[in-house]
C-alpha cells in the first residue's frame, strides 16, 4: 500500500535489508510511556552537541535540526526515544556529518537510499527519561520534511487531533507486533487524515 509520502508498507525483507545490523523486533506489544516533561530538554541537549560540533567544522553546514514524533508534542504517550529530523543537502554524502554525530555516540543503523536517501543514525543510553535517540536525516527541499514538522504542529495545537492519535498508538500498542517499523506502518491511515486536515487550514 502506497502512502501520501512516497513510502508503502514494508515487507519484512524490506526492513531488513534497510538495517544495518538486526532490525528492532517487538514480537509483543509496544510498550508506550505517558509524556515525560523532561523529553524537550533532553532534545536540547542533544541539539546543542550538535550544532557545536557542525560549527567546529567538524560536519555538515547549513543543517537544521528539529525535535519530531510523539516525544515533541506535550501531552503525547510515547515510546521514551527521542525523535529528531537533521536536514542536510545530500544524506548519501555520510561524509559530511556521519563523523561528527560518530564522535557524540550515534550510528548510522538505517539506509534507506530508494527513499530520499534517508539515514537514521542511533544514540543508545541517552538519558533516564529516554533510553535512546533516532536522528532521522534528511535533504533540504525533501518534501517529507514538511509532512513531519506540519504533523508535529498541528498535534501541538489541536487537542482533538492529539487525542486521537494517542487514542489510535495506545490501540495499536496492545496488539502483537514482530518488528517496531510494523506498529508505525499501522499508524499511516490516522496520519494521512489529521494530515489532510491541516492542509485544508
Amino acid at each position: 500500500m502506497e502512502h501520501d509520502n512516497g513510502r508503502h508498507r514494508m515487507t519484512d525483507e524490506e526492513i531488513e535489508t534497510a538495517q544495518l545490523g538486526a532490525a528492532q523486533q517487538v514480537n509483543g506489544q509496544v510498550a508506550l510511556s505517558a509524556y515525560d516533561p523532561r523529553w524537550p530538554a533532553v532534545f536540547e541537549r542533544e541539539a546543542a552537541l550538535i550544532g557545536a560540533r557542525f560549527a567546529e567544522g567538524a560536519g555538515a553546514s547549513g543543517f537544521r535540526l528539529e525535535h519530531v514524533g510523539s516525544t515533541s508534542v506535550p501531552g503525547l504517550p510515547a515510546k521514551p526515544v527521542i525523535d529528531m529530523l537533521l536536514i542536510v543537502p545530500d544524506p548519501a554524502d555520510e561524509a559530511s556529518y556521519v563523523p561528527a554525530l560518530a564522535a557524540l555516540g550515534y550510528e548510522v543503523a538505517v539506509r534507506e537510499p530508494d527513499w530520499f536517501e534517508h539515514r537514521c543514525l542511533r544514540k543508545r543510553d541517552l538519558d533516564p527519561s529516554a533510553g535512546s535517540a533516532n536522528l532521522h536525516v534528511l535533504p533540504v527541499g525533501c518534501p517529507e520534511n514538511d509532512r513531519m514538522l506540519l504533523f508535529r504542529d498541528r498535534l501541538r495545537t489541536h487537542p482533538g487531533d492529539r487525542e486521537l492519535y494517542a487514542e489510535t498508538k495506545r490501540e495499536l500498542a496492545l496488539r502483537e507486533w514482530k518488528y517496531t517499523q510494523n506498529y508505525a506502518d499501522a499508524k499511516t491511515g490516522v496520519v494521512e487524515e489529521i494530515l489532510a486536515r491541516a492542509a485544508r487550514t
